[in-house]
């Protein structure tokens, strides 16, 4: 029970309810004193790699986004267009369905593209030691 004191049908005052977990000054010094005062320091190799990752991962963001509002739109004219002439469309979609349709297609074409996009830089970015 998250109360310390559970109040009763006799009129009994609540009492504060109890904060669970990492209060959030802790949490950010925390993090914060981690980012800084790391133990572990990268190579300059390993810092190339790093910043590779996420050039790839901000690269595939904004080509999946790219491509949803594409989709997006490709797919609410054909959408919004039947559902307002064909008779079994204009009684069987409601905006709902007609919202899904449209939301399906963009979160596709993101996940696809982005998906696409990342493996495309990573396989640019490997470089194999012919020395090893």
């Amino acid at each position: 029970m998250p109360w310390s004191i559970a109040a009763s049908c006799c009129g009994k005052k609540k009492q504060k309810k109890k904060n669970m977990g990492i209060p959030s000054e802790m949490k950010d010094f925390w993090v914060n004193s981690r980012r800084m005062n790391s133990f572990l320091i990268a190579s300059p190799a390993e810092e190339r790699r790093i910043q590779a990752a996420r050039n790839c991962t901000q690269e595939g963001v904004r080509a999946g986004a790219r491509a949803a509002a594409i989709a997006c739109v490709a797919t609410a004219v054909p959408t919004l267009v039947v559902c307002r002439v064909a008779p079994w469309a204009k009684a069987n979609l409601n905006y709902t369905a007609q919202a899904l349709i449209i939301s399906a297609a963009s979160i596709a074409a993101y996940f696809i593209t982005a998906d696409k996009t990342i493996l495309e830089c990573a396989r640019r970015n490997t470089h194999y030691d012919k020395t090893t």
